[in-house]
Order: C-alpha cells, then structure tokens, then sequence
C-alpha cells in the first residue's frame, strides 16, 4: 500500500516543480525516434514519462499542441546553435557560411526535433504562437546575415527576402537528405555533414558575392 502511494505521489511532485513537461517533450522526442510518428499518442507519451494517462492535458490540449511545444524548443536550440557559430566569424560572407553550417549540424544531431519542427504536423500553425515565434527568430539570423552583406558591399544588391529563402532551401534541403539517410548511397552520412555544408554553404555564397563591373 504505501509503494502504491509513493508511485502515485511522484507524477504530482514532478508537476509541482515544472518538471512534467519536460519530461514529456523527453518521451515525444525518444519515442519518434525509435518508433516513427506513428506510434505517438499522448497516452503511449505519459506511460513513457511515468504518469497517468491524463497527466499531459495539464500541459498540453492534444498531441498538435505537443508536437508544437517541441517544434518550438527545436528552433529556438537551433537559433542558439547558429548564433553561437556566427559570433565566431567577424567577415559578413563568413556568418552567412557559418549560419548554414549550424543550420545543417543541428538537423544532423537532432534529427528528431528536425522533423518535428518541418513535418506536416499543425493543421492550423497560427494557433501556436510560440512555435511561429521561435520559427520566425531562426530565420530572421539567416535575413540578418544577407542583410548585413549587402550593407558591407560583399553580397550582391536585391530582393533580401527572395536571397533567404534560395539560402534556405539549400541547407535545407542538404539537411534533409542527410537526415533522412538519402546520401548513404554514395557513401555520404552525418560524419560527412560539416564538410558537405561547408561546400554547400560556399558555393552558395559565391553565387551571392557582389561582383562590381569594371569600367
């Protein structure tokens, strides 16, 4: 009787200190990861994190809200990744390179988050603020990197947000490959993934520099 006390104790003492959403988040991320999308349920989620079959509606109102809170922790960690690797880096062509080399690392090294954060998962995205929020800081460093090429006369002139979203789709897409293991036929895996952003990350920078005309 009192083990059963104790069990049954331990769920409340977590939420009571902040600690169940956590958790939960802990036991979405484990679980897409060994068993797919699938086999998510906010049920399947609570027995993994040790509480009641309930517990997660304190937190969550079903699992799109979930999958929202960590689409929302995935951008804002990978924000902070791709700051920290850009603070590095004084040249503004060399921030743009570091910016899509964090992008691509982190998707390699959470893979989990990564498909949350881009899968097709929110029926009504506006609803959850944060998660847009949080999405839309990430790409405003990548904005903010192009920015401040053009404004140094390193990039080239034009349309910002049309620049962004060609640079977007590059480290994007070389994440997702990678993510999803499409390289692994020839022979390129996450081992590979900072020298294939790198390359990736240059080239796109050398369509972007500005070149002025020679008079």
């Amino acid at each position: 009787m009192a083990a059963r006390k104790t069990t049954s104790a331990e769920p409340k003492a977590r939420y009571h200190h902040g600690d169940l959403r956590r958790a939960l988040i802990e036991a979405s991320l484990a679980l897409i990861s060994e068993e797919g999308f699938s086999a998510l349920t906010l049920r399947e989620v609570a027995r993994r994190a040790g509480v009641t079959h309930a517990a997660p509606y304190r937190h969550f109102a079903d699992k799109e809200a979930l999958l929202a809170a960590v689409a929302e922790e995935g951008f804002r960690a990978m924000a902070a990744q791709m700051r920290e690797r850009m603070a590095r880096e004084s040249d503004p062509a060399e921030r743009l390179v570091a910016c899509g080399v964090a992008y691509v690392l982190f998707a390699v090294q959470h893979p989990s988050h990564f498909r949350v954060m881009f899968g097709p998962h929110f029926a009504r995205p506006a609803r959850h603020e944060g998660l847009e929020s949080e999405g839309g800081n990430a790409f405003g460093l990548l904005v903010q990197c192009l920015t401040q090429g053009q404004q140094a006369g390193v990039l080239r002139p034009g349309d910002t947000l049309s620049m962004a979203l060609g640079a977007w789709s590059i480290v994007h897409g070389l994440s997702s490959l990678l993510v999803d293991r499409v390289l692994e036929s020839m022979g390129k895996g996450a081992a590979d993934a900072e020298a294939l952003a790198v390359a990736q990350t240059r080239q796109l920078l050398d369509g972007l520099r500005h070149r002025p005309q020679n008079g």
